[in-house]
């Protein structure tokens, strides 16, 4: 038992070797001493870390807060997003995702070729976390929040550390972190580190990744879909209809692994401009996306100011953002990077219709034309997705009716995680 913890925890060493070598924040790598940490202590730590608004500096923001338990690790009905609480300071710019499933995430390339799934073809920019794809690990992404000024707010890693030693579980991380003979707290760096490695064991743990959905018992022959998902699933599949497939697969991979209801790609959807966000950072500190003074500090433009070479000055990959997992979609009470839609139903509708009904979601110019696209800037608009579902039968009618929107959201209920169907999960607030 030993020998397999030591392994395991060798294995995640080296991958935060891996880590601070690449873009973005990196996370101090840790030193291990002998069986120690194991498994189940950084799993521990972690979930005691991710409940614990203390290690903010308001002492009001955890992990949690934003990533709760009941709602899938997202946001829940009651809560903002982007986030808000009672100071402006503090308001974000983008929505809260979903930690559930993100252990799949691959490491970011501007170049994905996957011979079992695309035989070849060259799938653009996949991978990464965040919206933007700006971060590699789950060690990587757990550093934005607790040093980001509109998040958790550490001023450094000693500060950080301070907060951590006065913590209740302080012992427990001492005396699994520290050297032989010494004091992990003596060290800010290793405290981070170690606490950077911990959220990404705990964030591994069963919770995060259950595939217990009752389209997952339907593909294993234990359940039953109703008439009106079965249908929305056809609509789904179907090239000419919804399409959906293309970047949400459903089926499972040809060697049996259960779909992630996402190919981890980046695309330009065009989601309308919310005038109610806060200005953009005007700098890359954290985890809130870049001011591009060039093109406007109003205009989140994603994978194009992720901080990764060679993308920031080619607008084919600004207005890109992450293609999230529908897993447990009928939870979020927002869609998309900004959080513009918030219903499940119009989330769908405005794949049908954004290009034959522009009006009903982008605001009008001065001079009453209707302002096709309007959270981008006019070099990125040629790059905006505008295939099937967006693009209109050949009468010019959308390609999805009214019936067809609600079938595929029927569908989609489908996805949502057994213990996320529970009376309590409804009780806490979240969305259905």
């Amino acid at each position: 038992m030993r020998r397999a913890q030591a392994t395991a925890v060798a294995t995640l060493l080296a991958g935060a070797a891996l880590a601070a070598a690449g873009p973005g924040p990196a996370a101090p790598q840790p030193r291990a001493y002998g069986d120690r940490p194991s498994v189940a202590a950084l799993t521990a730590l972690g979930r005691a870390m991710f409940d614990d608004p203390a290690l903010s500096a308001s002492g009001r923001v955890s992990c949690a807060s934003c990533h709760d338990p009941v709602a899938a690790f997202g946001p829940t009905a009651r809560t903002p997003s982007p986030f808000r609480d009672d100071d402006p300071d503090h308001d974000g710019t983008r929505a809260i995702p979903s930690l559930r499933y993100a252990q799949f995430a691959g490491r970011f390339t501007e170049h994905t070729i996957d011979d079992e799934e695309t035989h070849g073809a060259d799938g653009g920019p996949t991978g990464g976390l965040t919206w933007d794809g700006r971060a590699d690990t789950a060690r990587e992404q757990a550093l934005m929040p607790l040093f980001d000024a509109r998040e958790m707010a550490n001023a450094d890693a000693a500060s950080l550390a301070r907060r951590v030693a006065a913590a209740p579980y302080a012992a427990q991380f001492r005396a699994a972190f520290s050297p032989p003979g010494g004091d992990v707290f003596a060290d800010p760096s290793q405290v981070v580190g170690w606490m950077a490695l911990a959220f990404e064991v705990f964030e591994q743990a069963p919770e995060f990744a259950p595939f217990d959905s009752r389209y997952d018992r339907w593909l294993a022959g234990r359940a039953t879909l109703g008439e009106a998902a079965l249908r929305g699933l056809a609509l789904y599949r179907d090239p000419a209809k919804g399409n959906c497939d293309t970047c949400h697969p459903s089926r499972r991979s040809t060697s049996g692994r259960a779909p992630l209801f996402t190919d981890a790609g980046f695309i330009a959807l065009a989601a309308p401009r919310r005038t109610d966000l806060p200005p953009l950072a005007p700098s890359s500190s954290a985890s809130q996306p870049i001011a591009s003074l060039a093109r406007g500090a109003q205009d989140d433009l994603g994978l194009c100011r992720s901080g990764r070479p060679g993308l920031s000055e080619d607008p084919s990959f600004c207005g890109r953002f992450r293609t999230p997992t529908l897993r447990n979609v009928a939870l979020r009470a927002s869609f998309f990077h900004n959080g513009s839609l918030h219903s499940l139903r119009d989330a769908v509708a405005f794949y049908a219709t954004r290009d034959t009904d522009p009006a009903r979601w982008y605001a009008r110019d001065a001079d009453g034309g209707v302002h096709r696209y309007d959270d981008l800037p006019a070099d990125a608009v040629p790059f905006v997705d505008r295939e099937i579902p967006f693009a209109p039968r050949p009468d010019g009618r959308p390609r999805l009716d009214e019936r067809d929107i609600d079938d595929i959201v029927a569908f989609l209920r489908t996805l949502t995680d057994a213990d996320m169907e529970t009376p309590a999960a409804g009780a806490a607030g979240v969305a259905r």
